[in-house]
């Protein structure tokens, strides 16, 4: 498992991936992340740093680009 990182560096991770997963807009991934933040996708991540990880964002980076495309 990786090193957690901190609750904001995993959601620059997201966005990131899924600029570079899905060949998206960096506006439009940034629109997606805030709309899964609006829906409380990531509450779970703010309560629990330690899911905070690589593996984990790039699991939640294709649910949300899955989701809120």
């Amino acid at each position: 498992m990786t090193k957690p990182m901190t609750y904001e560096a995993f959601l620059d991770e997201v966005t990131t991936l899924i600029t570079e997963k899905y060949d998206v807009i960096d506006e439009a991934a940034i629109q997606m992340v805030m709309r899964a933040q609006e829906d409380e996708f990531f509450s779970g991540h703010d309560d629990n740093p330690k899911i905070c990880t690589q593996d984990r964002a790039h699991e939640d980076a294709r649910t949300v680009f899955k989701k809120y495309k």
